[in-house]
């Protein structure tokens, strides 16, 4: 039988962390604020603290998989956003539920696009060693 090859949790929590960072960044140069490193930490910081207090909290790098990785995405990212408006002084009401749904789409397609080119890489480098990927 194949050994299992598991992905080491600080590379997906690093995976993760440079997903939102890039969403961040698609964000903060969208909105004509240029690369202006206050802006990405007003939005970054709040949205990378809550990721991982609640990856913390969920156990996501202990037990990495898809159901780890969309709840921890389910709570931290709404949390994250909420900080960020306390931070920004808003927005609230409805331009938060905007943002919101905007935020969880496009956060939810960068930590998946990034899970999966973790899965590509692990899954091609098994195969030339011969080994299975875990989950």
């Amino acid at each position: 039988m194949a050994r299992t090859t598991p992905v080491r949790p600080g590379v997906l929590a690093a995976v993760d962390a440079v997903a939102l960072v890039a969403f961040v960044v698609v964000g903060v140069l969208n909105h004509g604020e240029g690369f202006d490193l206050r802006a990405l930490a007003r939005t970054g910081l709040p949205l990378l603290g809550a990721w991982f207090a609640v990856a913390l909290l969920l156990g996501t790098y202990r037990r990495p998989g898809w159901v780890t990785l969309g709840l921890t995405w389910l709570v931290a990212v709404p949390l994250g956003l909420i900080v960020r408006s306390l931070v920004r002084g808003g927005p609230w009401g409805h331009p938060l539920l905007v943002f919101g749904g905007i935020a969880m789409a496009f956060t939810a397609l960068f930590l998946v696009a990034g899970r999966l080119l973790v899965l590509a890489v692990t899954t091609v480098r098994a195969r030339r060693n011969g080994t299975e990927v875990g989950s």
